[in-house]
């Protein structure tokens, strides 16, 4: 998308959005596999066996099932988290490269990345693997390339009536 504008300090634009999107890929990785809580995990994993869900839908509705019953900041974190997580994806994707300007070709690549991730994670033990997760990172992703696409368009509509 972001070649498809004509705009002042499209080369500036270009370079901090590369820029900003490699820090955020830093950022998942670290948050995903490298942080605090992904190596207390990996204690637990190790020491006992490795959890895992592959039933859709089961975590989603285990954590609102048990909402009155546990620290609001736990179940909203898991669930809003894995959305706001990969939203930033769908975004990055569409904005930066021309061939994920089509929905469902960002949104099949982050369901195969997180999909990945997942897998990644219980490989290595530092988490567990969650098709929820997977449902919710791509639902994310999916809520950022509606965001990007419908703000593309706003400002396409508002630059040609300047015309």
């Amino acid at each position: 998308m972001i070649n498809q504008i004509n705009f002042k300090y499209k080369k500036w634009i270009s370079a901090t959005s590369y820029g900003l999107f490699i820090l955020y890929i830093i950022l998942v990785a670290v948050l995903l596999f490298l942080s605090p809580y992904r190596q207390a995990a990996y204690e637990l994993n190790t020491a006992g066996s490795n959890p895992y869900n592959i039933i859709p839908f089961k975590t989603i509705i285990d954590y609102i099932k048990a909402s009155s019953h546990i620290n609001q900041s736990i179940w909203i974190s898991n669930l809003f988290g894995n959305i706001l997580a990969f939203l930033p994806l769908g975004i990055f994707l569409p904005w930066l490269f021309e061939r994920f300007i089509g929905f469902w070709r960002t949104s099949g690549t982050i369901l195969l990345a997180t999909s990945l991730v997942e897998s990644l994670q219980f490989l290595t033990r530092v988490g567990s693997f969650d098709i929820d997760d997977i449902i919710l990172n791509t639902l994310g992703g999916a809520t950022g390339y509606v965001l990007i696409r419908i703000t593309y368009q706003l400002f396409m509509r508002g630059n040609q009536g300047g015309n």
